[in-house]
């Protein structure tokens, strides 16, 4: 059996479908696990949110001991948070950091991710769709597809 696919989602992402719809979109998190389920096929997903950084790391911490590879939507973390980049340091597996929105078109604050010199790879702009394109990317990346 193929280790599970874990992804991690950071603060304010519960809100999906009602936060800044003309940012976000209208897709919620519920939908956005069933893309990736859906996307994931045969190979096991773990999908958690949390808004909590030090819940973010334990599971961080748990997917490099017991996953295949992490997709990683740390929200505000991604800009203020070493104590996740360690955490993501650790991590021998594919990581990909993912931002529904293109993190690059918005304010200055956005554009230095603490988390993407970490990453395998980055996928930002594509709405809720970036998920389910992640986990395809990630397959590949584990060789389960």
């Amino acid at each position: 059996m193929t280790h599970p696919i874990h992804i991690l989602n950071g603060p304010n992402l519960n809100r999906l479908g009602r936060r800044e719809p003309e940012i976000y979109g209208t897709t919620t998190l519920a939908e956005v696990e069933a893309m990736c389920r859906e996307a994931a096929g045969d190979v096991p997903v773990v999908f958690r949110q949390t808004n909590r950084e030090y819940e973010l790391i334990e599971w961080i911490h748990e997917a490099t001991d017991e996953g295949s590879g992490i997709i990683i939507n740390p929200a505000a973390f991604t800009f203020t948070s070493m104590a996740i980049m360690d955490a993501l340091k650790m991590c021998r597996h594919p990581i990909i950091e993912l931002h529904i929105s293109n993190v690059h078109k918005r304010e200055p604050m956005y554009h230095r991710s603490l988390v993407s010199p970490v990453a395998t790879a980055v996928i930002a702009g594509l709405g809720a769709r970036g998920y389910p394109v992640a986990v395809g990317a990630m397959r590949t990346l584990i060789g389960a597809s």
